[in-house]
């Protein structure tokens, strides 16, 4: 098999220029859990072969349900490299730069996110979201002042939701009815520092509640949990459209020029 072969069908519709320019983008994505991981395949599928995916957590058998790293044979493995090794098995020829990381205030210095032409956040915890969101923006803001594109797409929050066609997009701004951009909308206000430029969201907003017979349950496999405040239900057929959604904005955007 060549390139060629394997990206026939993208390049039916995006013509061989564009699918050149899906090659050299270089894209990266903070979060390899049920949203990232999506995204993360579909630009690989797509034709693009430079990615940096960053994610500090193993593989969990609670992980198994939505997220695409995650099998009963991957528990216990570090995400972003069971990751990297199944992306490069559908793409050989791609460079998958795996950081076993957090995105924090004590790690951020190490992360020039102006190096890259897109910047995809799928990170749970809203502190270090937060922080991503600001960086990335001004990022974005500083790129624009220099006669260059870099673009930002970031997850709203993907658990406690059951009905895919109510997952839409929107800028942060403008995003309802979901509790996670609300949230860092207050946080934001706080504190007075607010995001360099509009950028744009995958959200849902409809909400359920965790169901009122589930039973906590321990997770053995020493997954961590980023600080969230709970741990909420989640559906593969959400997570995966929230991540495939944000792949999608990147891939339209780019063959727009």
């Amino acid at each position: 098999m060549n390139r060629e072969e394997i990206f026939n069908r993208t390049a039916l519709l995006t013509g061989r220029a564009t699918l050149e320019k899906f090659s050299g983008t270089r894209i990266i994505i903070f979060g390899m859990g049920g949203v990232g991981s999506w995204a993360a395949e579909t630009l690989v599928r797509s034709g693009f072969t430079q990615l940096t995916i960053v994610d500090a957590d193993t593989v969990a058998a609670s992980n198994i349900n939505r997220q695409l790293p995650a099998t009963t044979s991957t528990v216990g493995q570090v995400k972003v490299d069971a990751m990297k090794r199944r992306l490069l098995d559908i793409n050989p020829d791609a460079r998958i730069d795996a950081i076993h990381d957090f995105y924090n205030k004590d790690t951020q210095g190490a992360y020039d996110l102006a190096a890259y032409d897109v910047v995809i956040d799928a990170i749970d915890s809203l502190a270090d979201k937060a922080l991503l969101i600001l960086n990335a923006t001004e990022a974005a803001a500083e790129a624009a002042r220099d006669g260059r594109t870099l673009r930002f797409y970031s997850s709203m929050g993907a658990a406690l939701k059951t009905d895919p066609s109510r997952i839409g997009v929107a800028e942060f701004w403008k995003v309802k009815g979901c509790p996670l951009a609300a949230a860092l909308r207050r946080r934001f206000k706080k504190s007075g520092i607010f995001p360099a430029r509009k950028f744009k969201c995958v959200y849902s907003d409809e909400l359920v509640r965790n169901h009122p017979d589930a039973q906590t349950m321990t997770d053995s496999s020493g997954a961590m949990s980023f600080n969230k405040v709970a741990t909420n239900g989640a559906f593969m057929h959400i997570t995966a459209i929230f991540g495939i959604t944000l792949a999608s904005l990147a891939i339209r955007e780019i063959m727009k020029g």
